[in-house]
């Protein structure tokens, strides 16, 4: 199977760079035999920094690029010349992307829009020689500073999508088809579970020359915060989105049991998701007749807007945009994005399911090394005959 390009998840090493130590020299030239101190300082190390650009959507240009480092300061030189500075690294990564320490799953930083600059690890500062020693009792210093050591970490940089609207439905719930009906995206549909193996994102066009932006994920099913389906790997591009879109087929057995699933498995994965402004949807409905949908409008949730859709033949698409546009710029909505912008971003990884996520990693890793090593095998053991 071909690996998808889509990647939301890498660790890398990264390591700044250290100080140059300073000179210890005294200048002795003719005419001149006591000249004095005259080492420079050290150069500093270069810093590594992440960069925000918009012409990356996944890590994919990072996943075997394992090890960063930033440029080593160069040493003092004698007649006060100055070391060079270490190269600066600039990693630039996609808007969105979130950094953990690998080690303890604490968060570090984010980077969030085009062109922002976040310094992941600071260089180490040059040593100064030993002319910045000198004074009226020591004019004749013989010692220099060294340069100050590196920083190290190993990072995780996850990517969660920046999206307004977040698709969440159990497999098979017509999220991919909503999506194309939608927008210009075209995810891969067909009639069988777990269609969707990566994130999708298109813009929807509403009146008047707007648009808002709707991701959608591979389906969940119950049970998945234990591991079972895909998981909850693929909720954390969710969690920036300011309204959730719930999906359940109209030809369950219980959709207010099968929202309520869903709603169970959020919680487990972030209790914040719960606070987010919620709709639910009702799709396939062009297999329901209007008594039958009258029937069931009076088992669903009344908590939240409930709508009844057909992305096939376009039955309620106009008023799910129309409730859609006016959840995302109620005034409820706009005061829950700024009172839990914070929250959301600075969470620390939960390191139970980190552990997993790399268990899980090195697996597939190992499991593509093998297949490569097996085709080489096999070409190896192939015998050319000219005929």
């Amino acid at each position: 199977m071909p690996e998808s390009n889509f990647v939301d998840y890498v660790k890398i090493l990264c390591r700044s760079g250290k100080g140059g130590r300073g000179s210890m020299h005294l200048r002795h030239v003719k005419y001149n035999p006591n000249g004095g101190p005259d080492g420079g300082d050290g150069g500093r190390g270069g810093n590594v920094y992440l960069r925000g650009n918009h012409n990356y959507w996944t890590l994919l240009h990072l996943k075997f690029q394992r090890h960063i480092f930033a440029g080593n300061g160069g040493n003092g030189g004698r007649d006060k010349c100055h070391g060079t500075d270490g190269k600066d690294v600039y990693i630039d990564v996609p808007c969105g992307t979130v950094v953990y320490n690998a080690e303890t799953g604490k968060y570090v930083c984010d980077v969030t829009y085009d062109g922002q600059v976040v310094m992941l690890l600071k260089g180490g500062r040059g040593g100064l020689g030993n002319f910045q020693f000198r004074t009226s009792t020591n004019q004749a210093p013989r010692f220099a500073q060294p340069g100050e050591p590196m920083q190290e970490m190993t990072v995780i940089l996850e990517l969660k999508l920046l999206a307004d609207v977040g698709l969440v439905g159990f497999p098979n719930a017509g999220k991919s088809t909503l999506l194309s009906a939608l927008s210009s995206a075209r995810p891969k549909i067909a009639n069988y579970p777990f269609t969707t193996m990566e994130p999708s994102l298109g813009i929807v066009p509403y009146r008047d020359g707007q648009s808002f932006v709707m991701a959608d994920i591979p389906g969940i099913i119950e049970g998945a915060s234990e591991g079972k389906g895909l998981g909850l790997r693929f909720l954390r591009h969710i969690e920036r989105n300011s309204l959730l879109l719930f999906m359940v087929p109209g030809d369950t057995d219980d959709i207010k049991h099968d929202y309520e699933v869903l709603l169970n498995e959020l919680g487990k994965f972030n209790p914040e998701l719960l606070d987010k402004h919620r709709v639910l949807a009702v799709t396939k409905c062009d297999l329901l007749d209007d008594e039958l949908i009258d029937m069931l409008r009076e088992t669903l949730p009344t908590d939240l807007p409930v709508v009844f859709i057909s992305a096939v033949t376009g039955k309620g698409i106009d008023e799910l945009k129309d409730i859609l546009w006016s959840e995302l710029n109620s005034e409820s909505n706009k005061l829950q994005e700024i009172t839990s912008e914070d929250t959301l971003v600075h969470r620390d990884k939960d390191m139970t399911s980190f552990q997993k996520e790399l268990k899980d990693e090195h697996e597939d890793e190992d499991l593509s090394e093998n297949e490569t090593a097996e085709e080489s095998e096999d070409l190896d053991d192939f015998e050319y005959t000219d005929d």
